[in-house]
This record gives C-alpha cells, structure tokens and sequence, in this order.
C-alpha cells in the first residue's frame, strides 16, 4: 500500500457547515475504506491548513478516486502527497550511482 498525505481546506460552503466536520471526517472513512483505503489520521489543524489526513491506497488511482470522492461533496479543497516511509526510501536510494 502507498502512504498519501492530504492538506486540506474548507471551501464557504464546508465553513459554514463547520459544525459537521467530525460527521463529515467519519463519512469520508466508511467511503474510503469502501474503496479499499485505509484512512490513518484526520488532525484538524490551525495555520494554513484547516485539516491534515493521511491514508494507505493500494495504488495513485484508487488514491485518486478517494480524492474525488471527497471533493465531490463540496466541502473542502485539498492537495494531495505521496509520502515514502524509510523502507520505500532506501530501494528508492539504492538504484542511484
């Protein structure tokens, strides 16, 4: 599984639903492991950005897809990251002269 970070911000129309933001961080869970994404972490977060989530995928479309998902509510904006854990480093490193 690949390791995605995700920064996330609310658009006006997540703002003004503020108050079901946990509600909505659940949904996104059940509707990402429907798709075979394991969701670690959903950390609210002051600065300039309002949300950080991380999750597994299984490759960049299915982390794609989930990514749609979440846009499609209209809720937020996001970027998203792939991240290499030290293992995933080191093979990277390797194949360097």
């Amino acid at each position: 599984m690949a390791t995605y970070i995700v920064l996330v911000n609310w658009t006006d129309q997540g703002v003004r639903a503020v108050k079901e933001t946990v509600n909505r961080a659940k949904a996104f869970r059940e509707v990402a492991a429907g798709m075979g994404v394991k969701v670690g972490s959903v950390l609210w977060t002051l600065g300039p950005y309002d949300l950080v989530i991380t999750f597994d995928a299984p490759d960049d479309e299915t982390a794609t897809r989930v990514g749609l998902a979440l846009a499609l509510q209209g809720n937020v904006r996001s970027t998203t990251m792939r991240a290499f854990g030290e293992v995933e480093m080191t093979g990277i490193l390797s194949g360097l002269k």
